[in-house]
């Protein structure tokens, strides 16, 4: 199964899903991950992925027009702007949304880095809850 992970910035969530499901569902999803804009990797993202034993160190962030194919069973959007903005994909693509909070504008103005890296570890966890059910979270 061909899944496709998207957010806004494809630095944080997005990449959170996708480095799970490689990590967990291996043989089982394809996964790949994009944003609507690039903005570019989220060192908390990574740092808190890595402390869970997922390398996202070759990771890049993306846009759809980065990736090689646009032939998905499933988009899985991760925000509300991915979701209202998330564009048309031809044929049978199976189309949802599970949004999880924005660990980087809940940590704005925070300066304890143990505060900031629990937040991106809550939401690394819940996003870890999710993928490890698929596919059939989907429904």
């Amino acid at each position: 199964m061909r899944i496709l992970f998207l957010c806004t910035g494809n630095s944080c969530r997005s990449q959170m899903a996708e480095g799970w499901a490689r990590h967990l569902k291996k043989g089982e999803i394809e996964a790949s991950s994009a944003g609507i804009v690039r903005h570019g990797m989220n060192p908390y993202a990574v740092r808190v992925m890595e402390e869970a034993g997922v390398d996202m160190s070759g990771h890049a962030s993306k846009t759809l027009d980065d990736l090689p194919s646009l032939e998905f069973d499933a988009v899985v959007t991760l925000c509300g702007h991915a979701s209202e903005t998330c564009p048309f994909f031809p044929g049978q693509v199976r189309r949802v949304h599970r949004g999880f909070d924005d660990p980087p504008s809940l940590c704005a103005g925070m300066t304890d880095e143990e505060e900031i890296l629990s937040v991106y570890r809550r939401v690394r966890d819940e996003i870890r809850e999710f993928v490890s059910g698929l596919p059939g979270s989907l429904d």
